[in-house]
């Protein structure tokens, strides 16, 4: 992950903002680690009573909607504060050192920016959310929604005290000046862009977006200051829209299943048994060229869908195999570009919630659904091996030795408890113990309970910086969400999707042409909506014109579903994408050369699923 780094001191040079900087971040940090202990409680307190006591608690997911909001908007502080939100760094890397420099200075002001344009809004919203009553707990939605303005002030305060800090107050002055004078010229031009239509969306949401993200600016706040000023200045929409949006967004259920796989990854780390998985899988497949890459793609296949989240799927697998396969010599863009592509390969593995989302919004029959995911997964699977295969041809294996059966044996039986976990994450789930959201903290419960019964290592020490740094890089991730889930709105609001899909129905080539075309729409329609959203937004709209053109719903609906991954784990709009690099902890430049060879083998994969039916409908009565 690409950390924001600056050549400033504020401890030396601004004593005053030190004390201010160090309390705000302790009490940001504090509050967001409790908050994921909170969740843990909560989830886990509705499971035992539920399933266990057979009396289940009604207001405990209520509870846990709410502290989740203030979770992620107390983690983005954190983020924030120790320079975690991401960035592509790929262009600012190639600068002059003073260019660089400057262009570090502009990732720390366009969050100003953003920041002072939302908060207004945000404050609005959470006044207007005071009408609202939570039906079980029966208290004012603002204590939730008062997340919001709470978390942009502090945010605020962070970015501002990060751009006093600056070394060269030139570069911060400078910095400002480019965004307010952007900001100015936008504003002289708004007459001129109303009249322009849906040329805006290019304007605001490929040209200002890909400015932002070029230049180094976060990924969240460029896809938030893109939106605001769309919304602002070609249309009459309040910008307190915008964050509802947001919200929205980020307060979704089952992303709570984020942090807390976030957490558990740093647990199967801390407690050793990632160390006893990784040691069985190397004796197995060690002495094999790029043998713990096949393992990472087997593993994404296992535990995706447990979740519903993709995110969590990669914060549950990426840090048990990370650190084995860096010590073998595997370079870190190639490691995030592979763990991306299998987040995008394994999209229609069930209980995936793009699944339950698509059968809900167009009738597919969501069982139907589940069983045809299975194979066309398998199938980009194999090509992604192929390219693994490829890659690593020529890897020198000499020095690495076959372990013997009995070797093989041992580390089984030691990596027994670790390499249940997956299985017994998912029977819960399957066996209605827990739902997709609370099966992680009966996940983190059997890792507690192995760490300090089977393997008898458990650092109390570092569970709070765990616990830090799971608000931190679960906030970072939210947020972008949070900002794509409102750019996506703005989109839909403009019109767009329906003259989308009349386009499509009126292409000469009959059912091929249909098929390509959708799948080159979701490729892109998935790069800035996420699943979900274009699930909702053009479901209902294609599905008829598939139908008529003869085409299997299931089929049709593996074909939308893996366009829609490859487009969310691509760079440069990915927002997947960005999610892999967070968790990896791995710069988004250092992966944009090897995701090529991935992705496009994704592409053959998802042909051949188009081209050939049965795969997706073979095992349907």
């Amino acid at each position: 992950m690409a950390a924001i780094q600056h050549s400033y001191a504020i401890e030396h040079r601004h004593p005053a903002f030190a004390v201010v900087d160090s309390a705000v971040t302790h009490a940001a940090e504090i509050a967001a680690a409790l908050l994921v202990v909170a969740e843990i409680v909560v989830l886990l307190a509705g499971v035992v009573s539920r399933y266990l006591l057979h009396t289940p608690i009604i207001w405990s997911d209520e509870l846990a909607s709410i502290l989740f909001l203030w979770l992620a908007m107390l983690g983005a502080v954190v983020a924030l504060r120790r320079g975690e939100h991401m960035r592509m760094t790929a262009l600012v890397g190639m600068a002059s050192p003073g260019m660089r420099a400057f262009l570090d200075t502009v990732a720390i002001a366009a969050p100003v920016v953003f920041l002072l344009l939302v908060i207004h809004p945000a404050v609005e919203f959470a006044q207007d959310e005071a009408f609202i009553t939570t039906p079980a707990l029966g208290i004012a939605n603002s204590w939730r929604a008062a997340a919001l303005p709470v978390g942009s002030v502090l945010m605020l305060a962070v970015a501002m005290l990060r751009l006093l800090g600056v070394a060269d107050w030139r570069h911060a002055v400078g910095a400002m000046a480019t965004i307010v004078t952007l900001a100015g010229v936008f504003m002289l031009l708004e007459p001129f862009l109303r009249d322009l239509g849906n040329i805006n969306l290019l304007i605001f949401f490929v040209g200002l977006v890909g400015l932002g993200v070029l230049s180094g600016a976060p990924i969240a706040f460029s896809f938030g200051l893109a939106t605001l000023g769309y919304l602002g200045l070609t249309t009459d929409t309040p910008l307190v829209v915008v964050v509802g949006r947001m919200d929205e967004g980020m307060s979704h259920l089952i992303l709570l299943s984020v942090p807390l796989f976030v957490f558990l990854g740093l647990l199967i780390e801390m407690t050793g048994m990632a160390t006893a998985m990784v040691g069985f899988l190397a004796s197995l497949l060690g002495h094999v060229r790029g043998g713990l890459s096949y393992v990472l793609v087997g593993a994404m296949y296992l535990v995706s869908g447990i979740s519903g989240s993709k995110a969590a799927d990669m914060a549950a697998v990426a840090p048990v195999l990370f650190p084995e396969m860096k010590e073998r010599g595997a370079k870190p863009g190639d490691l995030v570009a592979l763990l991306s592509a299998t987040g995008a390969q394994t999209e229609t593995i069930p209980p995936s919630l793009v699944l339950i989302t698509l059968g809900s919004v167009t009738g597919v029959s969501i069982s139907a659904l589940f069983i045809g995911g299975m194979l066309p997964g398998v199938v980009l699977g194999i090509t992604l091996c192929a390219v693994v295969w490829w890659r690593y041809r020529g890897e020198d294996m000499s020095k690495v030795q076959r372990a013997t059966r009995g070797e093989i044996a041992k580390k089984f039986m030691i990596a027994i408890p670790a390499i249940a976990l997956p299985f017994v994450i998912r029977a819960a789930v399957v066996e209605g113990v827990a739902t997709a959201t609370e099966v992680s903290t009966l996940g983190i419960v059997y890792a507690v309970l192995a760490g300090l019964l089977i393997y008898r290592r458990f650092e109390w020490r570092r569970l709070k910086p765990m616990l830090i740094e799971t608000a931190g890089l679960s906030g970072a991730i939210l947020l972008i969400i949070g900002t794509a889930t409102g750019m996506a709105w703005a989109l839909t609001q403009s019109g767009f999707s329906n003259q989308l899909a009349q386009a499509m129905a009126g292409l000469p080539g009959g059912t091929a042409m249909f098929m390509a075309a959708s799948i080159l729409a979701f490729i892109i329609l998935g790069s800035v909506l996420e699943g979900i959203p274009a699930i909702v937004l053009f479901g209902p709209l294609l599905f008829p014109i598939a139908r008529q053109m003869g085409i299997n719903d299931v089929h049709y609906s593996m074909v939308v579903i893996l366009a829609m991954g490859l487009g969310l784990f691509a760079p440069p709009f990915g927002v997947g994408y960005y999610a892999a690099c967070a968790i990896s902890r791995i710069r988004p430049d250092e992966g944009m050369k090897p995701i090529v060879g991935y992705m496009l083998a994704l592409l053959v994969g998802l042909i051949l699923v188009a081209a050939v039916p049965w795969i997706s409908t073979g095992f349907l009565d």
